[in-house]
């Protein structure tokens, strides 16, 4: 792998490009632009409507659905199989829309950047599009410029630069063109970067890369990739599998039987694909599709926009937070932190001086707008002349006039500023310079490093030249006034809201592209209890094993590049862990996107809100605490159908499938079979909007096939246990005829699956935890149409014969039986095992081993 270009030579760089360093003739440009290829040209994976509708299809419980469809149409319930394909175009359509965002991402790449940029060609400097920038042009950047390429400085006049939006790092870094040997992008003073901004000065820029070269680009390849299926998308795909399998297994076991005890093979393999159609659950995908959505309503409210519907769950999933610091920890506003004098104690008199400086002759940088907005009971100075900050120098300064008369402020690097200096000012009181107080200075100054300042050194002396030239032999035997401190402070509601999503068993990470100093101090400030950093040099250094077993334990990083902020999002995956990435710069964009879901934030870089499946609109963690609560909760109501459906259809599938066999006649009907199904489905299409007890949002939430079989291995033999019962009373007590027999099981059937939904909707009592009115009417719609339909005219459509009022009152009494046995069962079914196969995961319990059940 080629050095990188910033540690190389202009004369070596130049030898790699195959330049001069003087600029390129156009022939050559163009020459170039063929072999490199556009600035502009970052491929986006774009996904069809077509692919995008059949990718979908082809999921096993769509392809179940359609067969369930097509087998209605065949049994003549033409209503029923066009509902179920409404149902499913419906689904299908919503999910679609949310299709296109890596298209997006691409167009707001190209918007971020600049239009144009100055190049020199044919030996003069003009302006072209960014996109026919090559490597070997040499480029001018100005103060305000977005630089275009990434490229080696030749030439650097006062040149400051953002680049935040790439390490976020939020002061300004200063450019200078001397070699460096690190490899680290962040730590390149002698290098620019597309997508920075020039903040003051101007340079000359030997451009090494362009395009998917540049650090920029590399960020941006992410959203070249299509996206790997999120934790929902692959258990409901694990899921729609064993559906199929049960389904299939089903048919053949049903169907066999039949043959054997001689029964009509037409007749025969409509029942036993009625069966399976009956274990499908037809309106999951609506379910799904209407909860996610009211569930996305709900956090709109809470400032949370949700791109794509499914990261929903992934956030209710969430295990580890893994979260940039500048602009979601910090406000991403440097402020004057302190003022203190040459003693280190703190003194209002450097800050005001340092405030007057920057007022009449600072750079306009964020430091100079911090000092000027931060200093209090400054008084009125009047500007008599300046030197304007060189970096070279490492310093400026002001001559202006106030009530103490006329006095030169010098300001800048406290090791250019205290060699200057003869005396210092220590409470009030002048003292001279030694060796010894110069020493101790630089160590104070260090020591506030390490806790993540930023140091500004102040001196003065009264003016005593008759003009007002500054000379450099001014700036000498000067009073060191002290320094003035400043920080990207953290928010007020980060240490409360890093404690909540602890406590709700999310752990947090800081990944940051800053120096480790500066995130160590943070992360001390909002309550981690860390000791160590693990920095981007070291990242680099570990292999890909050796990295899951450090990000497990480590939960604050510094200097990472974006490649690296990927791979410790990856390693925790490897891990087992449920990991949500929220950031804000184009150095978050392949973080954000291989992440299980990505938050990004109002006022993000466009490639950053490209990249994340959600957006918030307040940058804070509390928005984020917020949204792992409704997360849970729309998950739970989720998995209440699955849970319902699976326990219900299964125990009434089984009693279909064993009393076939025993009777002399059908026990249903396919067309009474899949009435009987649908019904049922209508009954729970207010389940999103359900309430969910508070216990079922405490700990992350996942998919558990295991959970899942053990509750509906309990819970529907009880079912099949009473549909037995019932088949005894009306074969041996009450003898009724087979179109009575049927009635008489499809109202039992119907009441006994609609009215448990009250039971096992809650693990608490169900008069206690009380349903959401919108579930009390459309199951108890659903019921009154059951019990209705075998007593009125449409019933003969279906086969059924109103039964006898003694056999009603009977199947009345089994029901209500039925119910508080459910009730006293449904502990049992819920039950969790003491082991790793627990559906509910916690930091506490290792969920990096038993967070995921599918693969």
């Amino acid at each position: 792998m080629p050095a990188p270009f910033w540690t190389l030579s202009k004369d070596d760089l130049c030898r790699r490009l195959g330049c001069t360093g003087d600029g390129l003739d156009s022939k050559e440009a163009a020459a170039r632009l063929q072999r490199y290829g556009r600035n502009s040209d970052i491929a986006v994976a774009r996904i069809g409507l077509l692919q995008a509708i059949s990718r979908r299809l082809l999921e096993p419980l769509c392809l179940i659905l359609l067969a369930a469809a097509i087998v209605s149409g065949l049994t003549g319930d033409e209503v029923g199989g066009a509902i179920i394909v409404s149902v499913l175009a419906l689904s299908i359509g919503l999910d679609t829309v949310q299709e296109g965002r890596a298209v997006k991402a691409a167009d707001l790449l190209r918007q971020s950047v600049a239009l144009r940029a100055e190049v020199k060609r044919d030996g003069s400097f003009v302006a072209v599009a960014i996109d026919r920038v090559v490597p070997g042009d040499v480029l001018r950047i100005r103060a305000g410029d977005i630089v275009p390429a990434d490229g080696l400085l030749l030439e650097a006049i006062a040149l400051t630069t953002s680049e935040a939006a790439l390490t976020g790092e939020p002061y300004p870094v200063e450019k200078r063109c001397e070699p460096i040997l690190s490899v680290e992008p962040a730590e390149a003073h002698n290098a620019v970067f597309r997508g920075s901004v020039a903040q003051t000065g101007e340079g000359l820029v030997l451009v090494a890369e362009t395009g998917a070269a540049t650090v920029f680009g590399a960020a941006a390849m992410a959203l070249a990739e299509n996206p790997a299926p999120s934790h929902f998308q692959r258990d409901l795909h694990a899921f729609g599998l064993l559906v199929a399998r049960l389904s299939i297994g089903l048919i053949v076991v049903v169907l066999a039987a039949h043959v054997l005890f001689g029964r009509p093979a037409l007749e025969s393999l409509l029942f036993s694909v009625a069966l399976a159609v009956g274990l499908t659950p037809e309106l999951l995908p609506m379910i799904t599709t209407v909860t996610l959505t009211r569930g996305a309503l709900r956090m709109a409210a809470r400032k949370v926009i949700v791109k794509r519907l499914a990261s929903i769950h992934d956030l209710g999933a969430m295990t580890v937070l893994c979260t940039d610091k500048t602009g979601t920890l910090t406000s991403a506003q440097i402020t004057l932190a302190g003022s203190l004098d040459a003693g280190g104690n703190t003194d209002g008199r450097a800050a005001q001086l340092g405030a007057a400086a920057a007022r009449l002759g600072g750079d306009r940088g964020s430091l100079d707008a911090a000092l000027a907005a931060g200093a209090t009971g400054e008084p009125t100075w009047t500007l008599l002349s300046r030197r304007a900050f060189d970096f070279d120098r490492r310093r400026g300064c002001v001559l202006a006039e106030g009530p103490q008369g006329r006095i030169l402020i010098v300001k800048g690097a406290p090791e250019a500023i205290l060699p200057l200096c003869a005396s210092r000012r220590v409470a009030g009181v002048e003292q001279p310079m030694t060796e010894t107080a110069r020493l101790e200075g630089l160590g104070g100054i260090r020591h506030l490093a390490e806790q993540g300042l930023r140091s500004v050194a102040v001196a003065s002396r009264p003016w005593r030249g008759a003009g007002l030239d500054i000379k450099d032999d001014d700036e000498r035997d000067l009073v060191y006034e002290g320094i003035c401190t400043f920080a990207d402070p953290p928010k007020p509601t980060s240490a409360a809201a890093i404690s909540r999503l602890t406590g709700a068993a999310v752990r947090v990470k800081i990944l940051s592209g800053d120096d480790p100093a500066v995130v160590r101090r943070l992360a001390d400030m909002v309550g981690f209890q860390t000791s160590a950093v693990l920095s981007g040099g070291e990242v680099a250094r570990l292999s890909d094993d050796a990295l899951i077993v450090q990000a497990r334990t480590a939960d604050v990083f510094g200097r990472l590049t974006p490649d690296q902020k990927l791979r410790v999002v990856r390693a925790l995956q490897a891990g087992g862990e449920t990991v949500g990435f929220l950031g804000d710069g184009i150095n978050d964009a392949p973080a954000l996107r291989a992440a299980d879901v990505g938050l990004s934030v109002d006022g993000a870089t466009g490639v950053a809100q490209a990249a994340a499946d959600m957006i918030l609109l307040e940058p804070d963690l509390e928005v984020v605490a917020d949204g792992v609560e409704e997360g849970r909760r729309t998950f739970a109501n989720i998995l209440k159908y699955v849970r319902m459906g699976a326990s219900s259809n299964f125990g009434n599938m089984l009693s279909m499938a064993t009393a076939s066999l025993l009777l002399p006649f059908l026990p249903m009907l396919p067309t009474q079979i899949l009435l009987n199904n649908l019904l049922y489905d209508l009954s729970e299409v207010g389940i999103p909007f359900d309430t969910v007890r508070r216990e079922a949002t405490a700990r992350p939430q996942v998919w558990d096939l295991h959970a899942l079989a053990r509750f509906a291995t309990v819970m529907g033999p009880l079912s099949s246990a009473f549909d037995l019962l019932t088949f005894a009373g009306l074969l041996l007590l009450f003898q009724v005829s087979p179109a009575e027999f049927r009635t008489a099981w499809f109202l039992e059937s119907m009441a006994t699956q609609i009215l448990v939904i009250f039971v096992i909707r809650t693990r608490g009592r169900p008069w206690a935890d009380r349903p959401h009115p919108a579930l009390m009417i459309s199951s108890v719609a659903a019921l009154g149409l059951a019990l209705a339909l075998p007593f009125s005219p449409p019933g003969g459509w279906f086969g059924f014969e109103a039964p006898p009022w003694p056999v009603i009152a009977s199947i009345t009494f089994l029901v209500f039986l039925y119910l508080a046995m459910a009730e006293l069962t449904k502990r049992m079914a819920n039950r969790r095992p003491a082991t790793k196969s627990s559906s509910m995961a916690s930091k506490s319990v290792e969920p990096s081993r038993d967070i995921r059940r599918f693969p």
